[in-house]
């Protein structure tokens, strides 16, 4: 998820509006007999997510007294919110529990945690009937800016960092340059341990499902480690056969030149591997996917397996992610035009191996008509009507959506204003809503209206 503490720059500084064009060749997306697209049934639960930094590790945060927890999930219950997303593995790498793969985190930064507080968190949940689901870190295992985590006490797993490339072009390790400590999600090794850490919480714990976050890239930028790039030419080898991949220049033929966009490095000019290698590390991600859930199908069947990404699908290529059905082909689309696709672009999409899906719909205008510029369109990704039009139409009704809010870092007008857009997504998604964090909920000051934001909740999850 993003973090609690700091400014959306994403949704604030965006001022391009993406439309939907019609491509010069006449295509059309190939039917598929079982598909719904536009008709949706509207969804019942209500989810809320915990933040483990915001709400454990933090000083405001309310989650270290269980007198206090049980007085929120009482009030979380009496507005309308049944289910909750636990985060439970934070990003160092290490989980709030005792774990045969990583440390167990009960001291973080100047504050301790309930020594029993995942157990404690899902018996006081099932006590009043709401759902648990387990959220996780996936390819996190530090913290570098701290210079804690898990990474930091197995130095066999520092070869796996996640390698980016900086705006001179050179290929550095991701710990040098601040934040969430990324290891390679290609490794076999680092896919082994996450895969054992989700299936231990599930047969430890059984909650109703895990939800992978930060099931991804860092970015554009990553990742350009020496295993990426020998994976790709294998890649390149059995999917094109091209035998002259080995000879390729890297990673200039994948990038040739980069610029500096805020704070991080960002295509200025590609190369003619470029497309290819957007390919490549979605793929990847999708076979973790198709992966994951075979293995915590096995050793536990009616845990449901979850994903959270934002909602804004004509940017996330650049993380590697594609959440989209498996059906829907984004280069042969005659409704929306992705440039980032290229024919096979479709065998990358992961819905299918989802039982549900958390999408981050976190923008301040709620409806289309809200904007003149937006007020003709159908998809567009920086919206909330918009993204959840577009999510519906790519995802094909393969997997349960829940649409989120964010309530503390997207600048509501007014607590109405907070509740008209729960009510939108609690009433038109198939799942229903995620509101995130909390902690923004619950303090005044981790939201911009400075105050409590129960009424906002409860407003919004009347039933009509």
């Amino acid at each position: 998820m993003l973090a609690i503490s700091s400014a959306l720059i994403l949704f604030t500084s965006l001022s391009g509006l993406f439309q939907g064009c019609k491509k010069e060749a006449k295509t059309v997306l190939p039917p598929v007999e079982d598909e719904i697209i536009e008709t949706w049934t509207p969804g019942h639960n209500a989810f809320v997510w915990v933040d483990a930094q915001a709400n454990v590790f933090q000083g405001p945060g309310r989650f270290r007294d269980k007198d206090d927890i049980k007085l929120i999930l009482d009030s979380l219950k009496h507005v309308g919110i049944n289910g909750l997303v636990l985060d439970i593995k934070h990003n160092t790498g290490f989980t709030l529990y005792e774990s045969a793969y990583t440390q167990k985190l009960s001291s973080y930064n100047g504050f301790t945690m309930l020594p029993d507080y995942v157990e404690f968190m899902v018996n006081e949940a099932r006590s009043r009937q709401m759902k648990i689901y387990f959220g996780i870190n996936t390819f996190v295992y530090g913290n570098s800016g701290t210079g804690t985590g898990y990474v930091y006490g197995n130095p066999d797993f520092r070869q796996y960092e996640s390698i980016v490339v900086n705006a001179s072009g050179n290929r550095v390790p991701i710990s040098t340059t601040g934040g969430n400590f990324f290891l390679n999600p290609a490794a076999e090794e680092v896919q082994e341990l996450t895969i054992g850490i989700i299936k231990e919480m599930a047969t430890k714990f059984q909650p109703d499902g895990i939800v992978l976050d930060y099931c991804r890239y860092r970015g554009i930028d990553a990742d350009f480690s020496d295993l990426s790039k020998e994976l790709f030419i294998r890649f390149l080898e059995e999917k094109y056969n091209d035998n002259q991949a080995k000879f390729m220049d890297f990673p200039k033929d994948i990038v040739s030149s980069w610029k500096v966009v805020g704070s991080n490095a960002e295509p200025n000019a590609t190369g003619k591997y470029y497309k290819k290698w957007l390919y490549f590390r979605a793929k990847v991600l999708r076979d973790f996917f198709a992966r994951t859930r075979q293995e915590l199908k096995a050793v536990a069947p009616s845990v449901e397996l979850g994903a959270y990404s934002g909602a804004w699908y004509n940017t996330y290529y650049q993380q590697g992610n594609n959440y989209a059905s498996e059906t829907y082909d984004p280069f042969y689309d005659e409704e929306l035009t992705f440039s980032f696709a290229i024919p096979g672009y479709k065998e990358t999409g992961y819905a299918e191996q989802l039982d549900l899906f958390f999408s981050g719909n976190y923008y301040k205008q709620l409806y289309l008509k809200d904007n003149p510029a937006t007020a003709n369109l159908k998809y567009h990704w920086w919206s909330i009507e918009g993204s959840m039009n577009g999510v519906e139409y790519i995802t094909r009704n393969k997997t349960k959506v829940y649409s989120g809010i964010d309530v503390g870092n997207v600048t509501f007008d007014s607590e109405a204003d907070i509740s008209e857009a729960i009510k939108y997504m609690y009433n038109r998604s198939n799942g229903g809503v995620l509101v995130f964090d909390v902690c923004h909920v619950t303090v005044p000051r981790y939201n911009p209206l400075r105050k409590g934001l129960w009424d906002a909740l409860e407003n919004g999850l009347k039933k009509e």
